[in-house]
């Protein structure tokens, strides 16, 4: 019994003490409304992500090694919060079984870096659909941003997360200043 204890400890030990792979903080920032839209007209928020690999960074050292980086947070989850946030801050109240409903659908968010020892390069897309549903009708926007960056020496997992969160962060200053889905909101919710 006590060899299988020590073993179990031993074993237990050696999986903490492994190498994580690395990760990049993942932050997107609501953009809050000083003024309500609206005044509590409710609505259900799911979303989904439909990307094709859960990594959010692609880094190519030129030696034909190719690694993916993942965020520490979850992207779907991350990024309903911070709509919901930035619905609230208009008016909107979320509620589980309104017949008013918004849809996100994270297509991609991702940075391809590319660097050498000298120099790096980083190009950021991110596209979000957003569709906002009622009994009268619906309507679908696509939301994009990129961002490109280079720098002096290899990019650091910080800069890497920095391109990726300004990006998110300007594809959600865009969805919160769409004219068109907010009014289509206020006046259908």
């Amino acid at each position: 019994m006590r060899k299988l204890v020590l073993a179990a400890s031993i074993a237990l030990l050696t999986a903490c003490s492994a190498p994580q792979p690395e990760q990049i903080n993942f932050k997107p920032k609501a953009v809050l409304s000083s003024s309500d839209l609206v005044d509590g007209s409710s609505y259900t928020l799911t979303s989904k992500d439909v990307r094709s690999a859960q990594y959010v960074a692609l880094v190519d050292s030129g030696r034909s090694n190719i690694e993916p980086l993942h965020a520490q947070q979850n992207v779907r989850i991350s990024l309903e919060n911070a709509l919901l946030e930035q619905f609230g801050s208009q008016g909107f109240r979320s509620t589980v079984n309104s017949e008013n409903s918004v849809e996100v659908e994270i297509q991609e968010a991702l940075v391809t870096v590319k660097h050498s020892v000298m120099e790096n390069e980083m190009d950021g897309k991110v596209t979000i659909e957003i569709t906002a549903e009622t009994p009268k009708g619906k309507l679908v926007k696509t939301y994009n941003g990129t961002a490109t960056r280079s720098g002096m020496l290899s990019a650091s997992n910080e800069e890497i997360a920095t391109v990726l969160n300004d990006v998110v962060n300007l594809v959600l200053k865009e969805i919160a200043n769409d004219r068109e889905l907010k009014e289509y909101m206020a006046e259908r919710f």
